[in-house]
């Protein structure tokens, strides 16, 4: 077996194909064709932390198809750790056609092997070793990988391990909102570190809710210590229980090429410096920048680019 000792983050959920869309703001009717990239949420961060110098495991199943080769193949060129990504004879690998956007983009899922993760995928052995379990409601959206990570989250905070939740929740991929709802209050009783975009809230919640309706709800109903709430083209605001919160305001970008994935950098960036045991207004900060430096790109981080050298030089 592989060495496994100090994994800085075990990513667990949907590895996906990406179709993103040629043409900029225009709606999926009107996209006459599409780019391939890898994507999934809980893989973009895994590529992005990799990018970073972290000890990147990622448990995740794709087809057994030219897919899955190509999903293989991108992971092991960013230096993912694939040993619990599994391939499945049976179901393709899941895509996902995305509208090209400065915005909150539009998209159409085919899901099939991403609902497949298995218990034997994330072994204790490796959660042991492990200081950061992060997944997405995308994952916990379908079972089988709804009942395992499920059943790995209590097992990791048994362990004493950090987790983490990327709450990405969209009805077009978990129709059935009250049963969301109730997932998430049972991954929050871990009390991870939780981030979620104002997006996410209206569609979770069918409605606005001020930032301090929705840090109430997380800290005294959900009992979460910390919850990152982004706010897009305006930068974020985080809040720790009993604690002022703190905003900072996003980075200046001139020219926004893509804007998906760009919450996937931000979240990279800040469990980065969480791991580094940094103040947390400078995990805001390096977030903050890993975020702009995705936006000004198509696709995942440039890989002409020292990335980690451009984030540490963050006073």
């Amino acid at each position: 077996m592989e060495n496994i000792e100090n994994i800085g983050v075990f990513c667990v959920g949907e590895t996906l194909i990406d179709f993103i869309g040629h043409q900029e703001e225009v709606s999926i009717e009107d996209t006459k064709d599409y780019h391939r990239y890898l994507g999934g949420s809980p893989t973009n961060v895994a590529m992005n932390m990799a990018r970073l110098g972290v000890n990147v495991y990622l448990a995740s199943t794709i087809g057994e198809d030219g897919f899955g080769t190509y999903v293989l193949d991108k992971l092991k060129e960013n230096k993912v750790k694939t040993t619990y990504v599994r391939q499945d004879a049976i179901h393709p690998t899941s895509v996902i056609f995305v509208s090209k956007t400065t915005g909150t983009p539009d998209f159409i899922p085919f899901r099939k092997a991403d609902t497949m993760i298995t218990e034997n995928q994330i072994p204790t052995e490796v959660l042991e070793k492990t200081k950061i379990f992060h997944t997405t409601a995308f994952a916990l959206s379908k079972n089988p990988s709804r009942n395992t990570i499920l059943a790995k989250a209590a097992e990791a905070h048994d362990l004493g391990v950090t987790l983490s939740i990327d709450i990405n929740y969209s009805s077009r991929i978990w129709p059935d909102r009250l049963k969301a709802m109730e997932t998430i209050k049972k991954y929050c009783q871990y009390d991870p570190l939780v981030k979620i975009s104002e997006d996410d809230i209206e569609r979770l919640f069918e409605q606005r809710l001020s930032h301090e309706e929705i840090f109430t709800f997380f800290h005294d109903h959900l009992n979460v210590s910390t919850v990152c709430l982004t706010l897009g083209s305006k930068g974020v605001t985080l809040s720790r229980k009993h604690k002022t919160p703190i905003t900072l305001p996003a980075e200046k970008v001139e020219n926004i090429m893509d804007a998906t994935g760009a919450g996937d950098a931000f979240w990279s960036g800040f469990l980065f410096a969480h791991l580094k045991e940094l103040p947390v207004e400078r995990c805001l900060k390096i977030a903050l920048t890993l975020a702009a430096i995705k936006l000004q790109n198509v696709g995942r981080l440039p890989q002409n680019m020292d990335v980690l050298s451009e984030l540490l030089r963050i006073t």
